[in-house]
């Protein structure tokens, strides 16, 4: 009985460290980006789903981004479809975009909506071509360098896209009535044809259309790491002027470089603040908003 007595200040003291936050976020957008852990753990994303409509419930209004990489590349082998990578780079020829949109919009979508909708959450799943949220083209062939020769190749990645235009009125109308809108990352083009889109790309360009307080991208890394084998050694804060020293001195490397600049382009674009954390923990989402302390890695101007 004592030991429960003792427990509930602690329980008052932290509460009470997130009224400033609550206050300070009240009806703000909140830019989720659900991915790694929190996208492939049936636990992680139940857990994740919840804290999202903790978030609505104390005023915020949270938007998710979703990805699903590896759910597409596990529905591609069960239909003997055999994934193509040139580079980490998906080649995604018109079978491929089949797929892509089946498990996105068809599977991942609906289960994160139906999460949402278990813990008193409303949601609603919209893809990129709902209302031509996300409109864009075909992008031109990447170039690669072979390491053995030092020659360039172009290499056309298939039906993937890169976004052109925005229409975030779709985005808007649920918001305003309540709904976490969920958005799956496919775009359309001009002449209606379906095109895949990087998640983090299209959580930062959404993100700074619809004047989000933040975006949060949640990843299977603590954040951006000083020493990539020493979780210790993690990189609190960085300014958008720091980034391109960290990357040119290898401390942002691989695939931490494209998220962030999805980060530093939101800034730019005017979301206050973004943070890379760890999907793994536990109520990361909400240690991030709620504690002074934080997690993972915060990008600001």
């Amino acid at each position: 009985m004592s030991e429960e007595l003792n427990n509930k200040p602690n329980k008052a003291n932290l509460l009470i460290e997130a009224l400033p936050y609550i206050k300070e976020f009240h009806h703000k957008k909140i830019m989720i980006k659900y991915g790694g852990h929190a996208m492939i753990d049936e636990e992680a994303m139940n857990s994740t789903a919840r804290d999202t409509v903790l978030l609505k419930y104390v005023g915020m209004e949270p938007i998710v981004v979703h990805g699903g990489g590896p759910e597409i590349t596990r529905s591609m082998n069960k239909m003997g479809k055999e994934p193509r990578f040139i580079k980490g780079l998906r080649i995604t020829d018109e079978e491929t975009m089949d797929i892509v949109t089946m498990v996105l919009v068809g599977k991942i979508s609906t289960e994160i909506v139906s999460k949402i909708g278990i813990h008193g959450g409303k949601a609603s799943g919209i893809s990129g071509k709902d209302s031509q949220l996300i409109v864009a083209s075909k992008k031109a062939p990447h170039r690669i360098t072979d390491e053995e020769t030092g020659e360039e190749h172009e290499i056309d990645l298939g039906l993937v896209g890169q976004i052109d235009s925005l229409n975030t009125e779709i985005v808007q109308m649920f918001t305003d009535n309540d709904y976490i809108p969920v958005i799956s990352p496919i775009g359309v083009d001009d002449n209606g044809n379906t095109l895949n889109l990087n998640a983090d790309t299209v959580a930062g360009e959404v993100a700074s259309k619809i004047n989000s307080e933040k975006l949060i991208i949640l990843t299977d890394v603590p954040g951006v790491l000083k020493d990539p084998n020493d979780p210790k050694s993690l990189i609190k804060k960085i300014k958008v002027d720091e980034v391109d020293d960290l990357i040119k001195d290898g401390t942002i490397s691989g695939g931490m470089i494209p998220k962030i600049e999805t980060c530093v382009k939101a800034i730019e674009g005017g979301v206050k603040s973004a943070h890379i954390i760890d999907g793994r923990v536990k109520h990361s989402l909400l240690l991030e908003i709620f504690t002074t302390k934080g997690i993972g890695t915060m990008i600001t101007l």
